[in-house]
């Protein structure tokens, strides 16, 4: 049944990338000489080739941790908008344990990177629950001032006592050691290992959600909380939980990209995958599996930006454009589709 629920949400979201697709050639059709060539251009920058493929699915992959990021919190009506500053969170905590101890052997240094970004990124998802659980602040104002205080704290490391000695003056940490390097899915192509775990998380969250006894407190508390406060459990207690369960998804997001992509950390190498990540999840309802094709569907879209400033002589906020579209889209035609019903 709950398979059959994801299928449902699936429908609407098809046709609202049918409705991206024409808005899309109405806007940006005139860039190119024929609207098919514009599709062309988007369709072989996305899936042209191996490493347009293995480009896209190199997006995919924060943005598909950062959509979990927020799904998880949405289990509980709670809206989180702090993924990209979780992951930085994370990509610093990681990050430290990869700089300052570097000699650490190959079998240890990827796991304790691995959970040094887990426990960065829920210390700071917990932070903004706990505010929440005991103050009552609003979690949307909190997460997003979190963005902004993780961003800085990363730039100063990197401007200050994390910047390399050989830099030549630009804002980055040592490089990590091959110890603490992800290994890539296929040799030549930059796509990593991470893009299984993030799947693997999703399908392991779908599952928890829909059939433990954890996923039906959570329903009970969000759908009826008289109930739940009569069963004992604790609103406050899940709320600090579900947010840290959140943070350490895009914690380990942060710090995969940092291992696999950068192998250091630098100026804003996260930037834009919050949003792109809290988009994928509010198409796909918060469906744990619909977040995974739709992850992709973005990283094509963030892909194919980058062939379009090459190839059609387009803006880089194009990616921004299109990613408004694609929202809209699904929105608008969801909201369509529901009033008709």
């Amino acid at each position: 049944m709950r398979l059959q629920s994801t299928l449902r949400r699936a429908w609407p979201v098809a046709g609202g990338l049918a409705c991206f697709v024409a808005v899309t050639a109405l806007l940006f059709g005139h860039s190119t000489p024929s609207m098919a060539g514009f599709f062309w251009v988007l369709i072989k920058g996305a899936f042209g080739d191996g490493y347009a493929i293995s480009e896209t699915l190199v997006k995919a992959t924060p943005t598909l941790w950062c959509a979990l990021a927020v799904a998880v919190p949405a289990q509980l009506g709670l809206i989180s908008i702090g993924a990209e500053g979780q992951m930085y969170a994370g990509a610093i905590a990681g990050g430290a344990i990869a700089v300052f101890v570097p000699h650490l052997p190959a079998w240890a240094m990827i796991p304790t990177i691995l959970v040094g970004g887990v426990a960065g990124g829920a210390s700071w998802g917990a932070a903004a629950g706990w505010l929440k659980a005991r103050f009552g602040m609003t979690e949307v104002v909190v997460t997003m001032l979190q963005n902004f205080i993780a961003i800085d704290i990363l730039e100063y490391l990197i401007h200050g006592p994390w910047m390399a000695a050989n830099s030549g003056n630009w804002p980055q940490s040592t490089e990590f050691p091959a110890a603490a390097v992800l290994p890539p899915i296929i040799s030549g192509f930059r796509t990593h290992v991470g893009l299984f775990g993030a799947i693997g998380a999703a399908a392991i969250l779908w599952f928890v959600a829909r059939r433990t006894r954890w996923g039906l407190a959570v329903r009970v508390l969000t759908g009826n909380p008289r109930v739940a406060a009569q069963a004992g459990l604790s609103r406050s207690a899940y709320i600090v939980g579900i947010m840290a369960l959140g943070g350490a998804l895009a914690g380990l997001g942060g710090i995969c990209e940092a291992s696999a992509i950068q192998n250091r950390l630098e100026s804003g190498f996260l930037q834009g995958y919050g949003l792109s990540g809290f988009l994928v999840s509010a198409l796909a309802g918060h469906d744990f599996l619909l977040i995974v094709p739709l992850s992709v569907v973005m990283g094509a879209i963030l892909t194919s930006a980058d062939t379009l400033q090459l190839t059609a002589g387009l803006p880089a906020s194009s990616s921004m454009i299109l990613q408004g579209v694609l929202f809209a889209s699904v929105v608008g035609w969801t909201s369509f589709v529901k009033s008709r019903r």
